[in-house]
């Protein structure tokens, strides 16, 4: 297994630069190599059981409408995710890291939740899964359960300032923090949370078209595979001017693998999909896309560089909040791409778009690391 024990990391050598390197593409290859191997089994296994019916679940008639040809996909195709991305860590990630091992945990527990939420979508005809309370609440126990590791952990390895450091928030393009140590770090856990939930539920809201959520994804796992690389270098945290956080390169591991099964999970969600995301996968993503963030110490990075699930998720309240108030729309349809959809503009068209805007936003998010 290609691992180097983490102050081999810290010393920044030319041996353990390409340890890692080495590692992070080591990881997104073979993640998406066991993407492909299995995608056609799950492909198949989920095609047994009952699909999702979505003329039945949605409440826009046009939409039903737009549809009606998807309604014997199969859904749950997030299940393709964990063997690839659990495989992959493990084999070139380094598991003593408690990083990776709370990362390789959270992302099960989000994973439980949705596979719950999208099991009694499929065996309760016409009507919907988990309560939108009750699965806000299973949400928020796995992210403070994870948030309150992530502190323990912090707390093991750094002190003082570093520790005080650890737990606030850097705001980009300054060299301000808000510092959230205070309480014994209870304020930290709960914004530590607060991001994790928001990531998940915009991740899934931005998951309904062919392609587009995990091709969003891929952009910015790379991104943050990049950011966790260069926060946990010492020699390169100080030359962006950013704060160093031992240990945080494992993440970048994590992160090409993610990326890595999102890319092979593309290949069978492509338009026409020959499966779907489902809840599944998608609150898997959005949550361990967020404790990547968190870990990285560049939470207030992540609305940059996940610009289109920010978007996605901001035409969601702006459209309630329009019409409770006034009992007007904003939008055709929300979220943000059904008003594309609803426009006159092809599926396909809309998910490129959103792509090229998801990739400019995962560049946008790396340069504030230049410029911060």
């Amino acid at each position: 297994m290609l691992r180097a024990a983490e102050p081999l990391l810290d010393g920044g050598s030319g041996d353990a630069v390409a340890n890692v390197l080495l590692r992070t593409a080591g990881a997104g290859v073979t993640a998406f190599a066991l993407g492909m191997v299995i995608g056609p089994i799950v492909v198949r296994t989920l095609k047994r059981f009952r699909t999702q019916d979505i003329v039945e679940k949605t409440d826009s008639q046009k939409l039903a409408e737009l549809s009606k040809g998807k309604r014997d996909t199969p859904t749950m195709g997030g299940v393709m995710f964990l063997p690839p991305l659990a495989l992959a860590v493990a084999v070139f990630g380094n598991l003593q890291n408690q990083y990776v091992t709370n990362a390789l945990l959270g992302t099960v527990g989000f994973c439980l939740i949705g596979a719950f939420d999208d099991v009694l979508k499929l065996t309760r005809r016409g009507r919907s899964g988990i309560s939108g309370r009750g699965k806000f609440a299973l949400q928020c126990g796995v992210s403070v359960a994870l948030a309150i590791s992530l502190v323990v952990t912090m707390k093991a390895r750094a002190t003082g300032a570093d520790l005080k450091q650890l737990l606030s928030l850097t705001v980009p393009f300054t060299s301000a923090s808000l510092d959230l140590s205070w309480a014994g770090g209870w304020p930290f856990v709960a914004c530590a949370a607060a991001i994790m939930v928001a990531t998940s539920n915009a991740v899934n809201l931005t998951d309904g078209l062919d392609g587009l959520a995990p091709g969003c994804v891929i952009f910015a796992a790379a991104a943050f595979a990049g950011i966790s690389y260069a926060v946990g270098r010492p020699d390169y945290a100080g030359h962006f001017s950013i704060h160093y956080v031992r240990g945080a390169q494992e993440m970048a591991i994590v992160a090409a693998a993610l990326a890595g099964t999102a890319l092979a999970f593309l290949w069978f969600n492509a338009f026409p999909a020959r499966v779907f995301l489902g809840d599944t996968g998608s609150l898997a993503l959005g949550g361990l896309l967020g404790y990547i963030a968190i870990v990285a110490k560049q939470e207030l990075v992540l609305p940059i560089v996940g610009g289109v699930f920010v978007a996605e998720a901001l035409s969601v309240i702006l459209q309630v909040a329009s019409f409770k108030s006034t009992g007007r729309r904003i939008f055709r349809c929300a979220p943000l791409h059904h008003h594309f959809q609803f426009g006159g503009m092809h599926e396909v068209t809309i998910v490129v778009r959103f792509w090229i805007c998801a990739a400019l936003c995962a560049l946008c998010g790396l340069a504030t690391l230049k410029f911060g």
